[in-house]
């Protein structure tokens, strides 16, 4: 009779592995989808994306970049001709250069004024509803 009890312990612990090692397996082939689909190469790229566009060192000097190109083109366009000389174009480059400067130095100052600049455009019922509040406060003192 312990045969028969020691014999019916093991095909239940059999049997109880193969269902673990069953439910394993999916678990395993779904870990195996996942990592498959995050290492095609469309993926990847798109991570990197989000990744950039999520960091504040890369959006800064993003920003950096842009003005100082911005505020170049301008500076050239203004002053420089498709007929100008030599000296002139010269003059034009280290007027640029020290532009780029003055405006590398005050980026703080130029991206507060612009992001209230851009918020003042997404949310003008918030400066609004300011404005008229001012004017009460004026008349209770």
């Amino acid at each position: 009779m312990e045969k028969q009890n020691a014999v019916a312990t093991l095909k239940e612990s059999i049997r109880i592995l193969e269902i673990r090692q069953a439910q394993e397996g999916q678990i395993l082939k779904e870990h195996f989808k996942i990592t498959y689909e995050s290492l095609k190469p469309i993926n990847l790229i798109r991570n990197s994306m989000k990744e950039l566009a999520s960091s504040f060192e890369i959006k800064s000097s993003l920003f950096e970049t842009i003005i100082s190109i911005v505020t170049g083109y301008f500076t050239q366009r203004m002053i420089v001709s498709s007929k100008s000389n030599i000296f002139k174009k010269i003059m034009v480059v280290l007027m640029q250069f020290g532009i780029n400067n003055v405006v590398l130095k005050n980026i703080d100052v130029i991206r507060t004024f612009i992001s209230d600049l851009i918020e003042k455009f997404i949310h003008p019922e918030e400066e609004a509803m300011v404005d008229e509040e001012v004017p009460e406060a004026e008349v209770k003192i």
